[in-house]
């Protein structure tokens, strides 16, 4: 069978890939916190027809080899972790990071049960603890679910993650900070659904700013400020993603083009005897 046959069928593979990609991309283009994905393509191993010879000073020249590829595949599905854009709410409970930090979030309140997030739309639930939309307890930099006193009448939160409350007296504290987790490598962050991260071998939350240690949020260490009454909105550029969904589009079109004419010189070549 002719070579280009089954680089076409890798080519067009690869494509419906990014298409996939792209759907899901254009689908989350308005989801909270939502990071966009991409696919990077890489040649498979060529083959090798004549080899390299080399050269002689004086005698003879060298020759180059001579190879063919054998089609495309993936290399890697990129999640491309640049900041979205910030939607001003003006609800003190919608936290945004501007940083690369990530809101920890759990089922039990423990950080054994412990996911990342980047999505703040946060809530008070009637046990007067913050949540967020699945009902998941945000962690305080202790370790531990963030929970309002019940002669608290306001609060607050400031931008190193304070949540301020005050008292009926008048009188004002420090509930709790809010803990926003550093991450090594966000790329290798493994996606759960529900705009939630779990911290994977290749991800590596930063040691120095881990959930357990309670050290309060610092601007320095790069995991940036919360910014209260606003939402990071998804970081889909649309313009770019219709463009990559055309160029798809057109390399799938191709490929299927090299599979058919490859059809075509095989159906010359069982005709040559009739």
């Amino acid at each position: 069978m002719l070579r280009s046959l089954y680089s076409g069928v890798s080519g067009m593979r690869g494509f419906q890939t990014k298409l996939d990609v792209i759907g899901n991309n254009i689908a989350n283009v308005n989801t909270t916190g939502f990071k966009a994905g991409r696919v990077m393509f890489k040649d498979i191993l060529s083959q090798t027809v004549s080899g390299v010879t080399a050269p002689e000073e004086g005698a003879k020249g060298g020759v180059n080899a001579k190879q063919i590829g054998l089609g495309v595949s993936i290399s890697a599905i990129d999640t491309v972790h640049t900041p979205g854009s910030a939607m001003t709410t003006n609800v003190p409970t919608d936290l945004r990071i501007d940083g690369d930090g990530f809101f920890a979030v759990s089922t039990d309140g423990t950080t054994d049960s412990m996911f990342l997030t980047r999505a703040g739309n946060f809530t008070i639930d009637a046990s007067r603890q913050l949540v967020n939309a699945d009902g998941m307890f945000v962690l305080s930099t202790e370790g531990g679910p963030i929970t309002l006193e019940e002669d608290d009448t306001a609060f607050s939160i400031s931008q190193n993650g304070e949540v301020i409350t005050t008292k009926s007296d008048g009188t004002t504290n420090v509930a709790a900070v809010i803990a926003v987790a550093k991450v090594t490598n966000p790329a290798g962050l493994e996606k759960v659904g529900g705009n939630l991260y779990r911290s994977t071998a290749n991800s590596n939350i930063d040691p120095e700013i881990d959930l357990g240690a309670a050290i309060p949020n610092d601007p320095t260490t790069g995991t940036g400020a919360i910014i209260a009454g606003q939402l990071e909105m998804s970081n889909v550029d649309l313009t770019s993603e219709f463009t990559e969904m055309i160029v798809a589009q057109r390399g799938f079109q191709s490929n299927s083009r090299i599979i058919t004419t490859s059809d075509e010189i095989l159906q010359e070549v069982v005709n040559l005897k009739r």
